[in-house]
């Protein structure tokens, strides 16, 4: 089981064709490495040194943006023992959402995105990952959530370069997708009712 932590070691122009995925990686890799591309979880079946190669099946690219990628978030999978400073990320994304529009105050930047469906797992001072990008929820409305970056995170991230409407990846926190899968068992909710 591969396990990332939502923060961006960098970024790459990407270009997707035929069940392939094409990427500049500014990182060292090998064939069989597993790598966080805008947060779904790849295999690298190339790597020459400047890009990698990724087979994508269909259901990622049901879930995903990585069609119509152009840039996206890079981050090699943790080894044991390392620190975790984001959140547990799966690089399992969950499906899409689109960012809706920003607001600068200061040095922060609001972003905010649709809900998803899984709007359960949408909690304020919650972990969600977009594009592959540990984040904090600041604020739940009925439609829609909003996030704050700081100025590191949109420079080193593709953050900064999204355009209202646009799709991004999200997955939302696995510890909250277990609390409620617990919750939801038959016999658990047969004790508390």
């Amino acid at each position: 089981m591969e396990m990332f932590s939502g923060i961006v070691e960098g970024t790459g122009k990407a270009r997707y064709s035929a069940g392939r995925f094409y990427v500049e990686l500014p990182l060292e890799v090998k064939p069989g490495d597993s790598v966080a591309v805008n947060g779904a979880c790849l295999t690298v079946v190339k790597f020459d040194g400047r890009r990698a190669v990724f087979d994508v099946g269909e259901e990622t690219l049901r879930r995903t943006n990585l069609r119509e990628a152009k840039v996206v978030n890079l981050e090699r999978a943790l080894k044991l023992g390392e620190r975790l400073n984001g959140h547990i990320v799966m690089g399992h994304v969950d499906g899409t959402v689109r960012f809706i529009t920003s607001l600068i105050r200061g040095n922060t930047t609001w972003m905010a995105f649709e809900m998803p469906p899984e709007r359960w797992g949408v909690a304020e001072k919650g972990s969600i990952a977009l594009n592959g990008v540990s984040l904090t929820v600041a604020k739940v409305e009925s439609n829609r959530f909003w996030i704050q970056v700081i100025p590191y995170t949109l420079e080193k991230t593709n953050l900064g370069l999204l355009r209202p409407g646009e799709r991004v990846n999200y997955e939302i926190d696995v510890l909250v997708r277990y609390v409620k899968s617990v919750l939801e068992r038959p016999q658990f909710k047969h004790r508390n009712s």
